[in-house]
């Protein structure tokens, strides 16, 4: 590699931090900021960082792929209570390099992306693969509970980023629905499964599993939501009674445009056309999700077909076991010279086996198509979803509440007109009005402030999608190899069949043909 060292083995390590925080290899420059972020994480002394930055710096404002690798090679050199020299690498010759410890990587990460973001807030700085190494979360069953009254379904809810495991009810995940819409209502918020009670049945509380896997997975690959005291609390509480614990502990807290350093900068954040870049990217969104809404229709019919095909396999398997197994003994009388059926009736019973195995086959391509392909679908079209329901939210709230302001400042101006015409009697009027008509404008300047920052938001929300966009590309790969893989068991089964169909069907018919 051209940026490699002139000494030494560069590890993976070294290019798995260049990959963190020079995101964009087409630029192929670490920026300052990030860099010296990472050595602090070092907990090296200040004198030691200013060497280590001096060695590696180009004068340049940033630092190249080579300049980044002697930086982060220097450091381990200080962390070994080693001399910082370029001399001292010199003499790794073409051994590894040694490997600093900086801490987790998924909190350089977040450090490098929200650095970048600070730079240029008009720009989301999280890839897909970004946005997966925020956390993992895994939600199971735990055995039925019984109420005082009801039975109720507890899930077991875990988070590598946390390293917790809670247990959770419906309710909750309802509880922190509510919250988060009121906290951050310029966000997506994915929706929740319906409840639905009273004669669940196996498979509904399966698919609610499902869909609540997909709601956190979201919520919790969201960069905004991903740092919230909110979901720290859902995903670390030991205690009961989350629903209304929740919202005890976040009662009063006000909602992202008041707690937003960008908030009263907002403004200068919206580019001029993002009204009509947002409209472009409300269509855009339309058309994916009817598009891959017709996607999942379409797995999910294929996930049908496999699990029919493989309840078809069964009952075949079933009618030639019981036409192999029949006691009665076909006489003279009845087959003359035909005696084929003895040994197809044995043959019968043998090929039976493979036709078993072959709904077995089909039966777990059916659950591959289910799980791998049509779930992955799922998550993204819960995420358009979620896009589509924050511009009705807009619509319907913040653009009428500005509309109706507007409305009430005309209602108070035109009053004031009509008392000062009506002259000095209606003096205490028209001051009266006028405190009004500046309480109102002063609602109206922080109405157009949230305005511009929730168009600022919808911005990022609009990144979002496209950083998610990647798993239309999983969906596909998934579906290839599900399909390949499934394929290839199915033949390779069908082959086992078609050698002893040869063997004890020919049998049959040469026995026949013999007598």
């Amino acid at each position: 590699m051209a940026d490699d060292l002139a000494y030494g083995t560069v590890p993976s390590f070294y290019r798995e931090v260049y990959d963190i925080v020079c995101p964009n290899p087409a630029d192929g420059k670490v920026d300052q900021d990030v860099f010296i972020k990472i050595l602090v994480k070092s907990s090296l002394p200040k004198q030691t960082l200013s060497t280590i930055w001096e060695a590696a710096d180009n004068k340049q404002g940033y630092l190249t792929r080579s300049g980044l690798y002697k930086a982060l090679a220097l450091t381990a050199l200080a962390q070994q209570g080693k001399p910082v020299s370029e001399k001292m690498l010199e003499n790794y010759g073409k051994e590894e390099l040694p490997k600093p410890h900086l801490g987790d990587l998924s909190d350089l990460r977040t450090l490098s992306a929200q650095v970048r973001r600070e730079k240029n807030p008009n720009v989301l700085s999280y890839t897909y693969k970004d946005l997966v190494a925020l956390d993992s979360v895994t939600i199971d069953l735990v055995p039925e509970k019984k109420g005082l009254l009801l039975k109720h379904v507890e899930y077991e809810v875990k988070s590598e980023f946390f390293k917790s495991s809670v247990m959770r009810r419906y309710s909750d995940f309802d509880a922190l629905y509510d919250m988060l819409i009121s906290r951050y209502p310029y966000r997506m918020v994915p929706r929740l499964p319906p409840k639905k009670m009273l004669g669940a049945n196996r498979e509904f509380i399966e698919g609610r599993r499902r869909a609540l896997l997909r709601f956190l997975t979201l919520v919790v690959r969201h960069p905004v939501f991903h740092s919230s005291d909110v979901i720290r609390y859902f995903l670390t509480f030991q205690g009961t009674d989350m629903q209304h614990r929740i919202k005890e502990q976040f009662r009063g807290t006000p909602d992202e445009y008041v707690t937003s350093p960008l908030a009263l900068s907002a403004k200068e954040l919206v580019p001029m056309d993002t009204q009509m870049q947002y409209s472009n990217a409300r269509e855009h969104v339309k058309r994916l999700f009817a598009s891959i809404y017709q996607l999942k229709h379409i797995v999910d019919q294929m996930a049908l077909r496999s699990a029919a095909s493989a309840s078809d396999m069964l009952l075949m398997a079933k009618e030639l076991n019981m036409m192999g197994s029949e006691s009665q003994v076909a006489s003279t009388w009845a087959m003359g010279v035909n005696e084929s059926w003895p040994k197809i009736k044995t043959g019968l019973k043998a090929i039976s086996v493979e036709f078993a195995a072959l709904a077995d086959k089909h039966s777990v391509q059916g659950k591959r198509e289910d799980n791998n392909v049509a779930e992955r679908i799922a998550l993204i079209l819960d995420l358009l979803q979620a896009y589509k329901d924050l511009g009705d939210r807009l619509e319907k709230g913040l653009v009428k509440d500005h509309q109706n302001a507007l409305a009430k400042m005309g209602s108070i101006k035109k009053k004031k007109m009509t008392a000062t015409v009506k002259g000095s009697d209606h003096v205490g009027e028209v001051e009266q009005l006028e405190s009004r008509i500046i309480e109102q404008e002063s609602q109206i300047m922080t109405m157009e402030n949230r305005n511009y920052f929730s168009l600022h938001c919808i911005q990022m929300e609009t990144q979002l999608v496209h950083a998610n966009i990647d798993i239309l590309a999983e969906v596909v790969q998934a579906l290839s190899k599900t399909e390949l893989q499934g394929h290839k068991e199915l033949t390779q089964v069908w082959e086992d069949t078609t050698a002893k169909v040869d063997t004890h069907m020919t049998m049959g018919l040469l026995s026949s043909s013999s007598s």
